[in-house]
């Protein structure tokens, strides 16, 4: 058998473990030192600080076969090579620099394996983060675009990077992708492969006293409302979303167990600040509208049971564009725009309801967001003046 030889002061340690499968699963334990105590015998004590890093390689505990013996001998020999790594990455965080080795990292792919190891509902703005970085490089740093060295991002490019944003953004986007790019450049820092956060103290303004996206009319929610279209699913959800100003991940992940039939009332637990807000869970009146929309679970007794069965978010902004387009709606239409269009659709039909009472609806932790559908307001008063044509009366004589 393979025999791991593990020296006293090695730190990391490389060992091993039994399998039920008889395999040997090998993995490094680090010492990061003690910590002295006392007792309630009032007796000194020392406990020492061990650390775990499972590899993933694994031994045969008998080779039975020249296979499995050389199998064994190569994942010996990595194993002890990422030791070896990982012992020199701790000497130098000893003296308080980065690892030579983290250095060499082509940050591209970093960015890449931070990219495909995310797993929130927030991934697809992660992606698009990478993508216009990607893309603002290749513009502007073209001999960098295949190789990309974590100490060549410097507070000049993040800053060109936010311009390059700003200039090709609307709305919330340039902020957006921003904050996404800073996770990256974060946990870069965290692991020692940046040395210091060119982030810090760059902002990113965005345009967020207007909304940027187009909003559907209460003409336009009747012509989407007579446009057949064939994923009655769709057409339902977009509609739940129109009245009651959810997002489309709050719309997907909606259950019958979250409608109570009996007292008329929605209970929301918005993904997007779950967990940050106080207002994250929102309480929405089930007028006869969104009852219609919701309808009931097909089992009574499942009521978690999701009331939509949604294609991804892809696969719904293609249905979209092809729906309004039938509709005859030239605007471009996402899934976020019918909470716009819920918010806009309050504050300024007939019935104007007041900004706390939106902002309550909408789940918005205070009146920052909401105030942005006043602005929005008179933009499209203005917008609608200006439409008119230029006429020049002659003067009479």
């Amino acid at each position: 058998m393979a025999k791991i030889n593990n020296k006293t002061k090695e730190n990391p340690k490389l060992l091993q473990k039994q399998l039920n499968d008889g395999r040997l699963s090998l993995y490094l334990e680090y010492y990061l030192g003690y910590n002295k105590f006392i007792d309630p015998d009032g007796v000194l004590k020392i406990k020492h600080n061990r650390k775990k890093e499972t590899l993933s390689l694994y031994l045969y505990s008998n080779p039975r076969t020249a296979e499995q013996r050389q199998l064994n001998k190569h994942n010996l020999a990595l194993a002890m090579e990422i030791r070896a790594e990982k012992e020199k990455e701790l000497r130098y965080a000893d003296v308080g620099k980065p690892s030579p080795i983290k250095l060499k990292i082509n940050f591209w792919d970093y960015y890449q394996k931070y990219v495909d190891a995310y797993d929130k509902k927030d991934v697809r703005v992660i992606v698009g983060s990478f993508n216009r970085f990607k893309s603002f490089v290749n513009e502007r740093y073209p001999n960098l675009s295949q190789v990309l060295k974590p100490d060549q991002i410097d507070r000049f490019m993040v800053q060109k990077f936010v311009d390059y944003l700003q200039e090709n953004s609307v709305g919330e986007g340039a902020r957006t992708y921003f904050a996404r790019f800073k996770k990256v450049i974060k946990s870069a820092v965290d692991r020692d492969i940046i040395r210091k956060n060119p982030c810090d103290g760059i902002r990113c303004i965005a345009q967020d006293n207007i909304i940027s996206k187009d909003i559907l009319s209460i003409d336009e929610y009747r012509k989407l409302a007579n446009t057949p279209y064939q994923n009655q699913h769709i057409i339902r959800a977009f509609f739940v979303s129109l009245y009651a100003g959810y997002r489309f991940c709050d719309v997907k992940s909606l259950k019958y167990s979250d409608i109570d039939y009996e007292n008329r009332i929605i209970r929301v637990q918005q993904e997007k600040v779950k967990g940050k807000s106080s207002n994250s869970v929102v309480i929405t009146p089930l007028s006869d509208s969104l009852l219609g929309f919701i309808g009931y679970p097909t089992n009574p007794n499942d009521r978690d049971e999701f009331v939509f069965e949604l294609p991804s978010h892809t696969g719904c902004l293609k249905a979209l564009r092809k729906w309004t387009a039938r509709a005859g709606i030239k605007k471009h239409i996402t899934w976020h725009c019918a909470r716009h269009s819920f918010g806009f659709a309050l504050l300024s039909g007939e019935n104007k309801v007041d900004i706390k009472t939106v902002g309550a609806l909408m789940g918005h932790s205070g009146l920052k967001h909401t105030v942005r559908y006043t602005h929005t307001n008179d933009i499209l008063k203005k917008n609608a003046i200006e439409s008119l044509p230029t006429l020049t009366l002659e003067e009479t004589l």
